[in-house]
């Protein structure tokens, strides 16, 4: 019981973190009508949005530097797009394959 009170206080901690930040200027960001294009509860979406949730808490914090940050954001605005248009296991394996690709567990 402990570690998943432990657990559910570092969610509760990047998520926080994620609405503190602001990106880099000149960093790709997800736009009002880019969220509302993705279906709402799909895997696609829910992955997207944690991974873009590690990101920003991430470059927050200094564990990520601004060149990188952009990269993955581009790399997390392929998976929006194609989220966006339905394509569901496509979307989660771009998200999959940028973390992987940068050194986060899957």
């Amino acid at each position: 019981m402990r570690n998943v009170k432990g657990l559910i206080y570092c969610l509760a901690g990047v998520i926080l973190a994620a609405c503190n930040t602001t990106p880099p200027p000149g960093a790709p960001t997800l736009t009002a009508a880019a969220a509302s294009n993705l279906p709402a509860g799909s895997d696609c979406a829910v992955a997207i949005s944690k991974y873009r949730a590690v990101m920003e808490n991430d470059l927050s914090m200094g564990h990520v530097n601004k060149t990188v940050y952009a990269q993955i954001i581009g790399e997390i605005g392929q998976a929006e797009t194609a989220c966006g248009a339905g394509e569901d296991a496509r979307a989660v394996s771009l998200v999959r394959a940028s973390k992987s690709r940068h050194g986060y567990p899957g």
